[in-house]
């Protein structure tokens, strides 16, 4: 297997990477973060978006992050988690600031690969990349694949929710602890998606008939729904975990 920038192959670009945004609930694909601020993440961080290929080129992975600067402190953490690492990022960058820390913001894997340890090869190949830049910390707003189950728990009840082993009842945050993360605090407002009710029918393949709170198949938290404003509006919370940062052997 071959870890690649993304950019770097144009050919490996649309379709061949369709298959990675099945495990992914319609909605989430629809957040907040503005166009332009998602084309400089793609300009400034190129280095910091890469892919995990097979013998024959398939992709099988795929990781993002940008590069920010972290005190170190819970209360330090980019406001606004997923959406506000984004922002934090560009903004700083076109400010001349240096970055110290490296913020994973994604990582998909083909959904026929899962359960393979490809998540783990490709956040490590993103470790080694800020280990060589000189960035000193690792941090990731982890989106529990499994709180979606209990939508009505609070993220700071669900943290807590640990296996016989001291491993974390959900699959993506024990992947992440089983290389060598901790869990930090949650991130309320992680990721913001608004859209009328009829887009949110659409989304979510269900009918909102009245205004008020509902689970929808994917979410973590309850989608908002306001018929007279014809609105809909998610914000989930995610988790902040911090990864140790390891240099690439010589």
């Amino acid at each position: 297997m071959e870890i690649v920038s993304n950019g770097s192959r144009p050919d490996l670009q649309g379709p061949a990477q369709a298959a990675l945004r099945d495990g992914w609930p319609p909605f989430v694909l629809r957040g907040q973060v503005p166009r332009d601020c998602r084309a400089a993440v793609a300009e400034y961080f190129p280095r910091y978006d890469v892919l995990l290929l097979d013998d024959d080129d398939s992709v099988l992975a795929r990781a993002t992050a940008v590069a920010l600067r972290w005190d170190g402190s819970v209360p330090g953490l980019p406001d606004g988690g997923y959406d506000g690492a984004l922002a934090a990022a560009v903004r700083e960058h076109e400010a001349g600031l240096a970055p110290d820390t490296l913020c994973v913001v994604a990582a998909t894997v083909r959904t026929d690969r899962t359960g393979g340890g490809l998540a783990g090869r490709v956040l490590t190949g993103l470790r080694e990349r800020a280990a060589e830049d000189g960035l000193s910390r690792v941090i990731v707003p982890v989106r529990p694949t499994s709180k979606a189950t209990y939508p009505r728990t609070s993220m700071e009840d669900f943290q807590r929710w640990a296996r016989e082993d001291g491993l974390h009842l959900d699959p993506w945050i024990r992947t992440h602890q089983r290389l060598g993360a901790t869990i930090l605090a949650p991130a309320p407002r992680s990721m913001v998606v608004t859209g009328t009710v009829a887009e949110w029918e659409r989304w979510t393949s269900t009918a909102f008939p009245r205004s008020g709170r509902y689970v929808v198949a994917g979410g973590l938290d309850l989608l908002r729904i306001d018929r007279e404003r014809d609105q809909g509006v998610y914000e989930e919370t995610n988790l902040w975990m911090r990864h140790p940062v390891r240099a690439t052997p010589a």
